[in-house]
């Protein structure tokens, strides 16, 4: 059985929503997930886990929230190379540029993405779950 962390910062519970979605879509593939804040999240997690899913919305200038995230996020950049990752989030203005940044950081810093991420303007709809319930089984 895989083992899952979903790790999130949600200031509307929009993100949280979103990684409730993932959590669902891999316990529903046979998976071990859990729920991370990002505050209860570091690197020396990172090992205890076979894929992470990683949710943050776009903050000020399309950028990960700063105070939490980011912090909790570079700390675990090291430990990217080889892993089996995913990025969801969720944005009220702007045009994803967060995300297209964020997925290229993964990259370079050798993580393996295991679908495309997902990013929905405000709260999940339907067609948004379903695409973060895809995600949380790919993780699986």
């Amino acid at each position: 059985m895989s083992k899952i962390a979903v790790v999130y910062w949600s200031g509307t519970g929009n993100t949280q929503a979103m990684a409730e979605a993932v959590a669902e879509g891999a316990k529903e593939k046979g998976a071990e997930a859990a729920l991370y804040t990002a505050l209860e999240f570091d690197a020396s997690r990172m090992d205890d886990f076979d894929a992470v899913a990683f949710g943050c919305p776009s903050m000020g200038a399309e950028q990960l929230e700063e105070s939490e995230f980011e912090p909790m996020f570079s700390s675990c950049e090291p430990k990217l190379t080889g892993k089996k990752i995913a990025l969801f989030g969720s944005y009220g203005w702007g045009d994803g540029e967060w995300m297209r940044n964020w997925e290229e950081t993964c990259i370079s810093d050798g993580a393996v993405l295991a679908c495309d991420p997902v990013i929905c303007n405000d709260a999940p709809d339907d067609d948004t779950n379903a695409a973060l319930k895809a995600m949380g089984a790919a993780l699986a």
